[in-house]
């Protein structure tokens, strides 16, 4: 079955940087669109970051400037670089891809489990 498996969360100052990974893996005929999501304490999940195949990107106004999506096809890997990360970003991040699983032959939704990102004042 496919898996996508989340990496690089931790605690943060403010004003400091982390990378997030997420490597997808199992049965993947191809991949569409990659994407970050976050949920705070009390809040709905909320799209963060996307990029799709053929290196579209898109963010959410809150982190323009401040993150950076990539991706690694030939890895299936997502990447999320935060710079200049604020209390207002602590968050579980989520990783979300859309794929053609070889078991199932359809277009999907995946998730990964989440990583906590936490950044103290």
């Amino acid at each position: 079955q496919v898996q996508l498996v989340e990496s690089g969360g931790g605690l943060v100052q403010a004003g400091g940087s982390l990378r997030l990974s997420c490597a997808a893996s199992g049965s993947i005929v191809s991949i569409n669109a990659m994407g970050w999501y976050r949920q705070a304490p009390g809040k709905q999940r909320e799209l963060v970051a996307r990029i799709t195949s053929g290196g579209n990107t898109n963010y959410a106004d809150s982190v323009k400037g401040r993150f950076t999506i990539s991706r690694d096809n030939a890895k299936k890997t997502v990447y999320l670089q935060m710079n200049s990360l604020k209390p207002e970003d602590t968050a579980v991040y989520y990783c979300h891809a859309n794929l053609l699983s070889g078991v199932t032959m359809f277009w999907s939704d995946y998730w990964g489990q989440g990583t906590q990102v936490t950044v103290s004042s």
